[in-house]
């Protein structure tokens, strides 16, 4: 009706899907001009995440790292590049089983070559910066801000680069090999892990208690295979050590080693960004902010997997029809995003904002052999609002 399409069926569809896929590139550059036209910053980001297939016939679908608890399900993988905003600058879908790293210099040749950016500050997750990306991104003269893993802190608090005094709720930052620490123990971080390293414990302990019963009551069930059972659910849940198990005749008996805990959550909450970026350029402070912008990328990811859009299923086969297909959920999100962002300071939550814009709806009138299509001259009070807030003047006739 509003974008006068006459007719289309499912060809119509897979040819759309085709041609955005040839002419993503170029829909990509023009959207960041327009929105990059007076200023361009110098700070991206990025991230990626999955998404599973329930066929099996995708041609970039493949076996790979399982961030959606679907085992046994072919996926692929998606790389979302952001402006400081969050806005979308570029979205690349590659084969299922490619690693993070491994997706980070396409969107550095992107930033260069593409959009012709002159200097950028690259911040990127853990574990997807590593020393060779950190090659790339200095062969271009840039630089990045991202964060370490928890096994290269504990290598760097046994070789005396920092302190576990150091992990406090005010950031501090030491500088070791060209690099950057920014420090920080988040408290209420730290109370979530421990609250559920508790629940995981009381969930074994649940367990226990129920093969105990299950013992009692079939005296020709093994001991053995029930310690077996337990033991997977233990090392299932990352509790291996924490929690021992043993028998007493034909009754399971567990043990907490307080030792172990202490030790597992010496660094909870506690995380460390690291950046070559000179203190005179940014601060730590700022260098810590950006670097948790990268929740801004969640929320993407979030609203194109599962709450708005709902990327799956994805019924495509063709690898043009799923780049066609993920780079609409890309679209979507920014026309999304702009709504979100312009109508936060009312209160509404997303999901009320577009089930009101989608209650704004035509009436039809026969009139002279012809019927006469009327959108209400008189609107509720908040969709009013909403559309006053985005700036949206509504035709009274189709």
């Amino acid at each position: 009706e509003v974008l006068k399409v006459k007719s289309f069926d499912e060809d119509d569809l897979y040819k759309t899907l085709e041609w955005l896929s040839i002419n993503q590139e170029k829909i990509e550059e023009k959207l960041f001009k327009h929105r990059h036209k007076d200023k361009i910053d110098e700070i991206f980001l990025y991230d990626v995440t999955s998404t599973y297939f329930e066929g099996m016939k995708n041609e970039l679908a493949d076996w790979g790292y399982d961030r959606d608890g679907k085992k046994g399900k072919k996926q692929i993988v998606i790389g979302l590049l952001t402006d400081r905003e969050g806005y979308p600058v570029s979205i690349e879908v590659f084969k299922g089983n490619t690693q993070d790293p491994k997706t980070v210099i396409n969107q550095l040749k992107k930033l260069k070559y593409k959009f012709e950016i002159k200097r950028v500050i690259f911040v990127g997750d853990r574990g997807m910066i590593k020393n060779a990306q950190i090659e790339d991104i200095n062969e271009f003269k840039w630089n990045f801000i991202s964060a370490i893993t928890k096994p290269q802190i504990e290598k760097l608090l046994n070789i005396g680069v920092m302190q576990m005094s150091l992990f406090e709720e005010k950031i501090t930052e030491v500088y070791y090999e060209n690099y950057r620490y920014i420090v920080r123990r988040n408290p209420e971080r730290a109370k979530e892990i421990e609250r559920n390293r508790k629940s995981r414990i009381d969930y074994i302990i649940k367990i226990i208690n129920k093969k105990n019963s299950y013992l009692l009551e079939h005296k020709r069930a093994s001991v053995e295979v029930a310690i077996k059972d337990i033991n997977k659910e233990i090392e299932k849940r990352k509790l291996k050590g924490i929690i021992k198990v043993g028998a007493n005749v034909r009754t399971l008996t567990w043990e907490i080693d307080d030792t172990a805990i202490k030790d597992s959550s010496r660094l909870d909450g506690c995380y460390v960004i690291k950046t070559d970026l000179p203190k005179d350029v940014l601060s730590k402070e700022i260098i810590h902010d950006r670097y948790k912008d990268l929740t801004l990328i969640e929320r993407a990811f979030r609203t194109i997997k599962t709450t708005l859009e709902k990327i799956r299923p994805v019924y495509v086969r063709k690898e043009c029809s799923t780049r066609g297909h993920v780079f609409v959920c890309m679209l979507t999100y920014i026309i999304a995003k702009y709504i979100w962002d312009n109508l936060k300071g009312l209160g509404f939550p997303m999901e009320f904002i577009f089930s009101t814009l989608d209650k704004i709806q035509y009436s039809a009138y026969e009139f002279k052999d012809r019927i006469m299509k009327v959108l209400p001259d008189k609107l509720l009070e908040h969709q009013k609002l909403i559309i006053d807030k985005l700036q949206i003047k509504l035709p009274h006739i189709l």
